[in-house]
Order: structure tokens, then C-alpha cells, then sequence
């Protein structure tokens, strides 16, 4: 119920210790602001490193092979390993059922591709339809490489946005025939964006057998790309990729002969493992995030708590002729604990309007590659909001109780 009388007591000691209260209301609003920027950053963090991740799937696992290094059944070290088309359709029909999305790959890292006038060195890699959504890529225009492409080594070409500025300018690619390495025609079908960026939009695929073919490659391929079905849970998801990327490693070991302890010659990579570390250092730097705003509130709620007392003591008289008049002890208690959670309450929503107000001007000047977009969510707000009201209370009770068992007699002896 709203009580005018009291109200006008809050304002009437706000205004009699105008520099007491701005100075226990800075140390709360500073705390605020220091959490709710804190915890901005910590979202930003946690932006950039899931739009690092979504580059490509993030359920994505990748084979390659490389040089043995270590003696194994009689077999010297330095052997070069080979994936072969025969690896890629064995590893396949194994795991069926637990693969989404498959492609071989052979890849030039610097081709030559010419248009007219114009030159450039780019990345070549021969891959299958599949290769689109591994790679998360956008068709701008045209389309992407089909299994007919594939069945009949077709020689065309899917580009990046950045390779057909460079080459074609202001001009429509799709159609047109571009040179790769100075002997072979290539038609364009299509323009394709990535979420990765220019960096990965200044590569140029092919269909695999045609790559196999126009580079005297034979069966061979350089990486093995696959997604894996997602799981009910994200935690499930994890750990199917990492039984799956296990078992693929053992078969490759064996199919190769490689020692057990040699991690250099097969090389399995699973994204999802990676993710599941990342994400779970950022929930880390969160969690120590909050807990350096909470440790700067709880410094400002105790500067409150201080002020509280002092407050009670300097009204121990008055304290002791409403309890002589018949108040209540919860009377005096909501009394004392109304003022603690309303300079609280203000303090602590000025810090965080600051701090939010200081995200929302800074956040899109902010974006480097793990740290994109800073802010504060609804939820986040409506958190820092019932802390401050907690805070408040805490900040009063100890005060509040100790003026409730002020006994009337002794506050009126009070000097």
C-alpha cells in the first residue's frame, strides 16, 4: 500500500545527506555498469567465436592423411599415406547411417584461372554436390555442382563472390568460359557466398572426377569431408561425432599400418569437439565475468549497509517513540529496509541504463574475429533488475533488525 508520509521521509534523509548518498549510490552503480559490461563482452566473445564455427558446419568432420613418423611392423617412418576414391566409398558404406553430408576432395592451392584480360591465382578443389552445405555456401547466382556433373566430368566451374569480382567486375559470370592453369575451358554455373568471408570466397570447385581427371590425379584425393546426423542433444551430438571420428581413425590406422602413437600420418578433425571446448571456456569466462560483478556489487551493497546503520543510529530516538507509540517491529523493519532497496533499486538501474546505453553506441563499432557485437539480453537485464533488488534488502535487513529490538526506553535515553 502506498504510504505518502513514508516517502517523504526516504526524500526528506536523501536531501539532508545529498553527498553521503551519492557516494553510496556511485559505488552501486559502478558495480552495475561493471557487470553489465562485463557480461556484454563476455556475449560478444561468445557471437564471434559461433560465427568463427559457422564458417562451416559445425558438425563437420575432415580426414587427411600425411607422412608417417614412426617405425611400424617393419615399416620405416617417412612412408606417405594416399586417400584413395576406394577409402572414400569404404568409409561410406560403414557409416551410413551416421553420416548427413559427404564429399571427397582434391585440391589445387594455386591455380591460375584467367578470364579475358583479366588473372589471378586461386584455390581449386574438386568435390561433390555435398561440398555446399559443408561449407555452409550461398548461391548468389546460378547454381552449385550436381551429380550429373560428377557422372560426366563435366568441366564447370562454381566460383566466389570475391574471384568474380575480381575477374568479371560489373559482368554476369554465369555462362561465361574461364582458363584454368592456361590449357583447360571451364564454364561458370554459379556464384556462391560464404560466411567465412573473402578468404573463402576466392576458391573456385569443380566436379571431383573432372579435378582427378584435369590434374593427372588418378583415384587419388587429398580430404575426406563429412557432417554427421544431429543428435536429440547437443551433448549427444558430441559424443556420436567423437565415437565416429575415433572409429575412422583406427580404420585408416589399420588400413595404412600406422603405429597407435603416431599422431602426425592420419589426421581426423571434429568440429564439434572443438566446439564443445570453446563454448565451454566461454561459459568459464562468464561465469568469472559475474563473479567479478558481483564481488563490485557486494562492495557497493556493504558502502549501503554501512550507510544504513548509521542511519538507524542517528534515528534511534525517533525509532524509539514510534515503537513507544505502538509501531510494529515489521513497521520498522519495512521502514529501514524501504529506503535500503529504493537507493539501492535507483543507484543500480541509473549503472545499468549507463552500461546498456554505453553497449548499444560502442557494439556495432566492435568486430574483430572473436568478438562481434557486444550486448546485454532481456534476460540478462531482468537478472541485474532482481539482483538490485536483493541487493537491497540484504543491504537493510541487518540494519532493520537491529532497529527493530531497539527497545523505547533506551532510545529515548539516546543522545
Amino acid at each position: 500500500m502506498f504510504n505518502l508520509e513514508r516517502w517523504q521521509e526516504i526524500f526528506e534523509t536523501i536531501r539532508k545527506n545529498k553527498l553521503r548518498t551519492f557516494l553510496t549510490s556511485l559505488s552501486v552503480a559502478s558495480g552495475i555498469f561493471i557487470l553489465v559490461i562485463l557480461l556484454g563482452v563476455s556475449t560478444g566473445i561468445e557471437t564471434g567465436v559461433r560465427t568463427e564455427f559457422e564458417q562451416d558446419a559445425t558438425n563437420r568432420i575432415q580426414v587427411s592423411v600425411r607422412s608417417t613418423t614412426k617405425e611400424y611392423k617393419g615399416l620405416n617412418p617417412g612412408r606417405r599415406l594416399q586417400l584413395r576414391n576406394s577409402d572414400y566409398e569404404n568409409l561410406n558404406a560403414k557409416y551410413a547411417e551416421q553420416i548427413e553430408y559427404k564429399t571427397p576432395l582434391y585440391n589445387i592451392w594455386s591455380g591460375q584461372v584467367n578470364y579475358k584480360n583479366q588473372q589471378g591465382n586461386y584455390r581449386i578443389e574438386g568435390a561433390s554436390p555435398d561440398q555446399q552445405w559443408i561449407e555452409n555456401a550461398t548461391m548468389t547466382s546460378g547454381r552449385y555442382l550436381n551429380q550429373s556433373d560428377i557422372d560426366n566430368s563435366r568441366k564447370v566451374a562454381v566460383i566466389g563472390y570475391q574471384m568474380k569480382e575480381d575477374l568479371f567486375k560489373d559482368e554476369d559470370a554465369i555462362g561465361k568460359t574461364i582458363i584454368l592453369n592456361n590449357t583447360v575451358n571451364f564454364t561458370v554455373v554459379g556464384v556462391y557466398t560464404d560466411p567465412g568471408g573473402t578468404r573463402e570466397e576466392t576458391r573456385l570447385f569443380i566436379p571431383i572426377t573432372t579435378a582427378q581427371k584435369v590434374f593427372n590425379a588418378g583415384e587419388n584425393l587429398n580430404r575426406i569431408a563429412y557432417t554427421i546426423k544431429m543428435a536429440d542433444t547437443f551433448d549427444e551430438t558430441v559424443a556420436l561425432s567423437a565415437a565416429m571420428r575415433e572409429a575412422i581413425e583406427q580404420d585408416l590406422r589399420t588400413r595404412f599400418q600406422v603405429a597407435p602413437d603416431d599422431r602426425v600420418a592420419i589426421g581426423v578433425y571434429d568440429t564439434l569437439e572443438e566446439a564443445e571446448k570453446v563454448f565451454g571456456l566461454i561459459a568459464t569466462i562468464r561465469s568469472v565475468f559475474w563473479f567479478i560483478g558481483i564481488g563490485t556489487i557486494i562492495a557497493g551493497v556493504v558502502g549501503v549497509g554501512n550507510i544504513m546503520l548509521i542511519v538507524v543510529k542517528e534515528r534511534t530516538k525517533e525509532i524509539g517513540i514510534r515503537k513507544a507509540l505502538g509501531a510494529l517491529p515489521s513497521e520498522i523493519i519495512w521502514m529501514v529496509l524501504h529506503e535500503s532497496i529504493f537507493i539501492t533499486s535507483i543507484a543500480g538501474l541509473i549503472g545499468l541504463f549507463l552500461g546498456v546505453g554505453l553497449l548499444e553506441i560502442v557494439s556495432p563499432l566492435v568486430e574483430t574475429d572473436f568478438i562481434k557485437y557486444p550486448k546485454v539480453d532481456f534476460n540478462t537485464a531482468i537478472t541485474t533488475v532482481i539482483i538490485l533488488v536483493v541487493a537491497g534488502a540484504l543491504a537493510g535487513f541487518f540494519p532493520a533488525r537491529r532497529a527493530a529490538h531497539i527497545k523505547p526506553i533506551e532510545a529515548l535515553r539516546d543522545e
